[in-house]
Order: C-alpha cells, then structure tokens, then sequence
C-alpha cells in the first residue's frame, strides 16, 4: 500500500484516505464486493469517487454503483470524476447513521475509513446492515489509531512522538471531534450484534520509514501540520501544548540531521478489513424508508447524459 501517513502531523489516520488507498487495496476492495452484472453497490462515504473510479473500470454490465458522502463537495468531485469516465453513478449527500435507502436495497454495501468519524458506531453499523439485502456482503475497512508503533534512533523522536498525541488529540477534542480510537479491531464485534455473520478479518499495515537524514520537506510538513492545528484554536492550555511541541519538533530535526546517515525512524498501524454476511435478522424497526427532503434537496445523479436530477433512492 501507499504509505504517506505521519503521526507527527495526525494523531489518527482521520482525513488520510487518499494518502495510503492504492492498487493493491483498490484490487483487495473489488474481489471482496465480487460484483456481478445487475448487482447494487452502495459506498458509504465515498470521498471523491475513488472506489467508484476502480469498480467503473471493471466494466461489470448493468452494475448500479451509489455513493453517499456527508460532504457536498466530495459528492459534487465525485461526480465530476464520474463524467470525466462516463461512468453511470446515482450519489447523494447524507450521513450514515440516515442512510437515505430502503431496507434490503444493495446486493453489497461498504464503507472505507468512515466509522472512526462516528460517535455512534453501533447505529451506524445497524444502518449499513438496514440496506443490503439477507446474505449480502457488508465490507467495513477502519483503522485502530490506538495502536500506532513508533519508534526512533533519537531519544528525542520518542519525546516528539508523545507530544504529538497529547496536542493533536486535545485538538480534537476542542473541536469536537473525539471518537473512539481503537474502531478496527471492535468492528467484527459490534457487526455481530447489527445482523451481520462476520466472515473474515484482513490486516493492512501502513507503514513509513526513514533511514538516513529526512528531507527538509518533512520537517517543513510537520510544522505546518501544528500551525494549521493552531490557527483556529483558542484554549491556551492546547496553544501552550502545540508550541512544545514546535520546539521539541525543531530540536528532533537538528538531531536527526546530525546523526546522518545512522537516523532511522519507524512507523506502523493497522487497517482492519471486516466482511460480513447480512443475515435475516431484525436489525431496526425504521424499514421501508424512502429519502427524506433534506437528503433529496442535495442529492444528485450522474451519468455521461444527465448531469443533475433528483434521486430518489434505491428501491
């Protein structure tokens, strides 16, 4: 896989999708899903249509891919993206915890990277369960940003990497945006309690290493990656963090430039992919749903001949 994750710029792999999604994993995403001429495809937080991009390029007759994403721009990417292929997608903006479909809707339905942003996994698991019909696959790919390894030929880079943690993790939870860390691993837990029969578990490592001097491009990386952090942040005890940490940063870069050729430094977490089968199973007691109004007045549909009309969901 890609490797382009650095935990001294993000505590967790939130918003890096595109940094480590490459072939090999667009390939690993494709045999999972196994599409079939006339199968329905639901992606749940599709990003800019990557996935979209992959399975369009398989060609499959009659495939209806569907896309949703809580970010209108990212559904409007997308669907640009989509066009530019000539690639037949149904996308609309909504959240998957309201996912905007009937029950049994989808043959597969999958999400890459979505759940570590939920503060209510369970439902949200319940809702992916709700739309793909009895014995489709239901495929969730998250990471467990709990357990990141590090590790560093300078003491310093150990003091670097604990700050990091505590000043992007305070960062988030200012925001707002605090959720539970360690998702990958719990996800064939909670998919048996959603109505979903877990049928394998596949580890992806995203790793990084540096062995000799680091350019000075990734140095410049991670100190802009604190004054982004910094700007919008009024608590002065996480502006007194994040400047530590600035000068803990400045102070491991003059050490790994002197130590040359003998620096070296590791990083590594892991990707946890979760299939599932959905079974027969009551899973909620909301079926039969058809989009609401506020799904519909920001939905859309893509193909090569009509660029925007109202979706009203699968059925």
């Amino acid at each position: 896989m890609a490797r382009y994750v650095d935990a001294l710029t993000s505590a967790t792999l939130k918003n890096l999708r595109e940094q480590w999604w490459d072939s090999e994993f667009s390939g690993f995403l494709q045999e999972t899903l196994r599409p079939r001429p006339g199968n329905r495809i639901l992606d749940v937080g599709c990003g800019h249509g990557t996935a979209e991009m992959g399975l369009g390029r398989l060609r499959v007759s009659q495939l209806a891919l569907f896309a949703i994403d809580r970010n209108l721009e990212r559904v409007a990417q997308a669907a640009a993206e989509g066009r530019s292929h000539n690639y037949r997608l149904h996308l609309a903006g909504a959240d998957v915890t309201h996912l905007p479909f009937t029950t049994g809707a989808f043959d597969a339905t999958f999400c890459v990277a979505v759940l570590q942003h939920v503060h209510d996994v369970p439902g949200a698991v319940r809702e992916l369960a709700r739309v793909t019909r009895t014995g489709g696959r239901v495929l969730a790919v998250e990471p467990d940003n709990a357990a990141r390894y590090w590790y560093s030929s300078s003491p310093l880079g150990a003091q670097a990497f604990a700050e990091a943690s505590r000043f992007f993790s305070a960062v988030r939870t200012v925001r707002g945006d605090s959720t539970e860390p360690a998702v990958g691993p719990r996800v064939s837990a909670i998919f048996a309690t959603c109505g979903i029969q877990p049928v394998s578990v596949q580890l992806f490592p995203v790793s990084v290493t540096h062995i000799g001097r680091p350019p000075a491009t990734l140095w410049q990386a991670r100190q802009q990656a604190v004054d982004c952090a910094l700007r919008d942040i009024a608590d002065p005890s996480v502006v007194t963090q994040g400047r530590d940490y600035l000068r803990t940063l400045a102070r491991y870069e003059d050490d790994a430039s002197a130590a040359g050729a003998n620096f070296v430094e590791i990083q590594n977490t892991m990707l946890f992919a979760t299939v599932g089968q959905r079974t027969d199973a009551m899973v909620d007691t909301h079926d039969a749903r058809v989009i609401s109004q506020r799904s519909a007045a920001t939905s859309l549909t893509v193909s090569s001949t009509d660029r925007r009309r109202s979706f009203q969901g699968a059925r």
